[in-house]
């Protein structure tokens, strides 16, 4: 069994299909989707899916884009959603520089109004970071380090994901360092990756999960295609390849991973 720990199901691009993909990720042993929000109406959609569908969990949040874009009403609204009973974590929260959509300033205060959010309800954070292109380590185009500035005001009280990881070798211990788990997306099968499967080597196994962010990132034997969250094994594989793991030993360790940290057990899979 698999998990995919992040995804984008609850989106248009799978109106067409939705319960054949759904259906295509048991049959490929996926026990369970995380589908990720990133404003208050894609946290409802996602809570619509997960509603309809025993094996789909929600995560409700505001994406860093949203940075200049909200007040403390819509921080109350959120509040609402996080309390429904299928929702296992707030996000996708964090910094993204890569574009220049929002403010540093307002990604910052809306991270942090998250994160008080989640040590309040004692929810995990799943973290979207996506660092400047031309940022030098440490400075304010580097996503990675602003967000441990930001979690180290809650001395260790946040636990969570950075998901999609995207960065090096150094960036995913220092997120492991913070109390966080690390999890990769389809992008570390892509041949010139090579410094992302160094990342996924050093990561301890206990902190390794496993996503598609799908539509997105499709893995290198299906890219250019839509993404799915069947798909997830093709990252999985990859990964326990880096590692000179057995797929199977990788696939437990991940699902264990994932079921700790969001608090849930995926109903047993018709086939076993």
């Amino acid at each position: 069994m698999l998990i995919d720990t992040h995804a984008h199901v609850s989106d248009p691009k799978f109106n067409p299909d939705r319960d054949e993909v759904l259906a295509r990720a048991e049959a490929a042993g996926i026990g369970a989707i995380v589908d990720v929000g990133t404003c208050l109406r894609t946290s409802r959609r996602a809570l619509r899916l997960a509603a309809a569908h025993p094996r789909v969990w929600a995560v409700v949040g505001l994406h860093p884009y949203e940075g200049d874009d909200w007040n403390e009403q819509t921080i109350e609204q959120l509040e609402r959603l996080a309390r429904e009973p299928r929702v296992v974590a707030l996000g996708e929260m964090g910094f993204d520089f890569y574009r220049d959509r929002a403010s540093e300033a307002g990604q910052r205060a809306l991270f942090r109004a998250q994160l008080e959010l989640a040590a309040r309800l004692d929810l995990p954070v799943v973290l979207h970071l996506r660092s400047a292109r031309d940022a030098e380590r440490g400075g304010t185009g580097d996503a990675y380090a602003a967000a441990r500035r930001e979690l180290a005001h809650f001395g260790g009280r946040i636990r969570g994901i950075a998901h999609c990881f995207g960065s090096d070798r150094d960036d995913a211990l220092a997120m492991c360092e913070a109390g966080l788990h690390v999890s990769f997306a389809g992008n570390v099968t892509y041949p010139r990756n090579e410094p992302l499967r160094e990342a996924a080597r050093a990561v301890p196994l206990e902190r390794l999960l496993v996503e598609t962010d799908c539509p997105y990132l499709a893995p290198q034997p299906v890219r250019g295609k839509r993404n799915e969250p069947a798909h997830v094994a093709h990252t999985a594989r990859a990964i326990a390849e880096a590692r000179g793991l057995a797929f199977a030993s990788l696939a437990r360790a991940s699902t264990a991973n994932a079921c700790a940290l969001f608090g849930f057990e995926p109903p047993a899979l018709a086939h076993g």
